[in-house]
Parts: structure tokens; sequence; C-alpha cells
């Protein structure tokens, strides 16, 4: 299954990470160091939260529907419960964070993973 996710992974990987750099570009412009440095921790850990999720899912049997429906649900909640855990350290831990920069970046980069759905496969 990991052969199968690999593509679509990597293509919206790079798509994050641009995405990531852009921000952190026009955060550091805008807000200084501190600016930058949030955006760069907002599309870690969205990038860090899709590459678990991606690793989850490729865990996941294919045996039937019903496992693949399960692999997925399972996939997300692993998402979900690393962004949480990450955004709270980074929040609680870095004083300076530039919430706006932080979240903003968080959010860009989680919408870029959502379209790993539309990547072809060849």
């Amino acid at each position: 299954m990991l052969r199968q996710l690999r593509r679509p992974v990597l293509t919206v990987l790079k798509w994050q990470l641009v995405a990531t750099t852009a921000l952190a570009l026009l955060s550091g412009l805008v807000a200084g160091w501190h600016g930058a440095a949030s955006a760069v921790a907002g599309g870690a850990i969205s990038i860090t939260a899709g590459l678990s999720a991606a690793a989850v899912a490729s865990l996941g049997g294919s045996r039937s529907a019903g496992t693949v429906v399960m692999g997925a649900l399972r996939a997300e909640a692993v998402k979900l419960g690393m962004a949480v855990l990450l955004l709270w350290l980074v929040l609680t831990n870095y004083a300076q964070a530039v919430v706006g920069a932080l979240i903003a970046s968080f959010i860009v980069t989680l919408v870029i993973f959502a379209m790993a759905f539309f990547v072809r496969d060849f």
C-alpha cells in the first residue's frame, strides 16, 4: 500500500514545502524573524501530521471496503491528534510565536495535503 501512496504523498509534500517557504518569506517581511519561524513551524506541523497519516494509511489492509474505510479513518484520527498535539507544543513553548503566521501556514499546508486525493498516479 505504501507504494500506492508514494507519488501522491511526495507530490503534495513538494507543494507543502513550496507553500511553507513562500509563507515564511512573506511572514518574515511582514513580522520579522519570529513571523518567518512561526510560518515554518505551522507548515512543519501540517507536514508532520500528514506524513503520520500517510504512514498509518499505508499500514491498513485493502482486503475489503470496510478495511479501507477503517484505515482511512484511523489515518485521519492520527493526523488530527498529531496536529493538535504539535500546535499545543509550539504555542505553549514558543512565547514569541506570531500566531497569525503560524495558523495561516498550518491551514494552507493542511488544505494542500487534502489535494493528494486529486494527484494522478501515472
